[in-house]
């Protein structure tokens, strides 16, 4: 961001205000498990900015879950949003918790009681949530019905990502994985690159990865590593994804498809993914995934973010000097957002749009995104992040000038 801010000649004092977030709250709150005892968890929501709208941003269950990650992902989000127009300001927020030792009942409370504690935060001209790790549609329909209870009324616009049947939006359950796979097409167009018989290998294998993995598929790319927490799967011929993802469906992991070698192994099964020699590489688990450790073993030629953050800054020059593409997060990976924009929208409007309309408008959106930080990559003569970033930062900056500083 600094550095977005040197090359335009920036004012230093209109951007200050976007080196620290508006809003930071940490809360803590007991919650009942099934077997009578107490436990207690700690949350956060982050605020970033929200100069150009509401703000919107993820709600995540991880036991890594803190305040910095919270504020660098806010930061990303704000960032995201701006570079694809989306009228939002950037937000992110969790709970320290491990969702896979907790029942749904569970899960219900933790939901609620979180909702609950941030709630002078939330409200869809406010701050609005969506799913992100290891939450889902089912989380957000709790959240949107504790809001609505308190406020004595429905409010479907106060999250997104939430059941078709609460407001949700139809394509919203996988406009991240769409996205990164309309933006992964236009890159290769740009670089002149085939798309028939092309190759690729998707990191991660969730909502963003295997949908991403599906569309490549469907695109004709050939798919030739995937891997999850359970280890990874891997096909010089190329996946049968649909096959693998009823599979994963059925079995909840990966071991026992036999449709490729399978490595048990999560740390083994990243590390010859890394290396695989494919056309496209999609990280699309959790952040530093490529590190300076590990950049030198790249062996794509493109790496388009599906996850945010996954390259650490010392990666991402490595990486550069190695002259491999790299497609930033705050783009590829906005999908997601434009949807739940689209979502908002409707829910405001009270009016549903088809599934047609959302994935047209989705592709015109993003593609548009990728297309103006591709050309101001080249009119200034560096890469896409660096591009991104100037896109985005520009884009807050002059909304703040134009607003000023309160009082």
């Amino acid at each position: 961001m600094d550095e977005a801010a040197d090359r335009l000649k920036i004012d230093r004092n209109t951007y200050k205000t976007l080196r620290s977030p508006r809003t930071s709250l940490t809360v803590s709150f007991p919650i009942r498990m099934d077997d009578g005892s107490v436990e207690i968890f700690t949350g956060y929501r982050v605020l970033y900015n929200y100069a150009r709208g509401p703000s919107k941003g993820g709600v995540r269950y991880h036991p890594a879950v803190n305040l910095e990650e919270m504020t660098a992902l806010a930061a990303l989000m704000t960032l995201k949003c701006a570079v694809s127009g989306v009228p939002f300001g950037g937000a992110k927020g969790g709970v320290a918790c491990d969702p896979s030792r907790m029942s749904m009942n569970e899960l219900e409370r933790l939901t609620r009681r979180y909702t609950y504690m941030i709630l002078p935060l939330l409200g869809p001209d406010k701050d609005i949530p969506a799913p992100d790790v290891n939450t889902n549609q089912q989380t957000m329909a709790w959240m949107m019905d504790t809001y609505s209870m308190l406020a004595g009324y429905t409010v479907p616009g106060v999250v997104t990502g939430k059941p078709f049947q609460l407001g949700g939006s139809k394509g919203r359950s996988y406009a991240t994985g769409r996205g990164v796979v309309f933006v992964t097409t236009e890159t290769m167009k740009r670089l002149d690159m085939p798309l028939s018989g092309a190759t690729a290998g998707v990191q991660g294998f969730g909502n963003v990865g295997s949908n991403t993995a599906r569309f490549l598929h469907e695109e004709g790319f050939r798919v030739t590593g995937v891997t999850d927490l359970s280890g990874g799967i891997f096909n010089e011929s190329g996946l049968d994804v649909p096959a693998l993802l009823e599979h994963v469906k059925d079995r909840k992991k990966m071991g026992g498809f036999d449709g490729g070698e399978f490595v048990a192994d999560y740390q083994k099964a990243n590390e010859r993914l890394i290396r695989s020699k494919v056309d496209i590489l999609v990280p699309a688990a959790l952040e530093n995934q490529i590190t300076k450790n590990n950049a030198a073993e790249v062996g794509a030629d493109v790496i388009v973010e599906g996850a945010n953050g996954p390259i650490t800054s010392e990666a991402d020059k490595l990486l550069a000097q190695k002259g491999k593409i790299v497609v930033p997060d705050i783009v590829a990976n906005s999908g997601g957002v434009i949807v739940s924009y689209f979502e908002w929208v409707q829910d405001v409007q009270a009016y549903l749009w088809t599934e047609e309309q959302v994935n047209q408008r989705l592709k015109e959106v993003i593609t548009e995104s990728f297309s103006g930080v591709w050309n101001l990559a080249e009119e200034h003569k560096t890469d896409l992040r660096r591009a991104a970033y100037m896109e985005a930062v520009g884009k807050v900056v002059d909304v703040t000038r134009l607003r000023g500083i309160f009082p």
